[in-house]
């Protein structure tokens, strides 16, 4: 689902801007986790629609020659 990757890849920017204006450190890494959460979930998303696509792409049939 590319809306499902774009929704984690926005939160991820916006934890990451979050990060930028931070003042307190612990504030800053809790946003820094998120990103890199965020970012986790995206790129797991991108594999398993890769993974569907390959699954679900027609078949071709394959030619049977015979030896001869």
């Amino acid at each position: 689902m590319a809306s499902n990757t774009l929704t984690y890849r926005d939160h991820a920017a916006k934890a990451r801007a979050d990060a930028d204006e931070a003042t307190l450190d612990n504030v800053r890494e809790r946003c820094l986790r998120a990103e890199a959460a965020w970012l986790d979930m995206a790129e797991r998303q991108e594999r398993v629609d890769a993974a569907r696509a390959v699954r679900e792409a027609p078949k071709t049939p394959q030619l049977v020659t015979e030896a001869g």
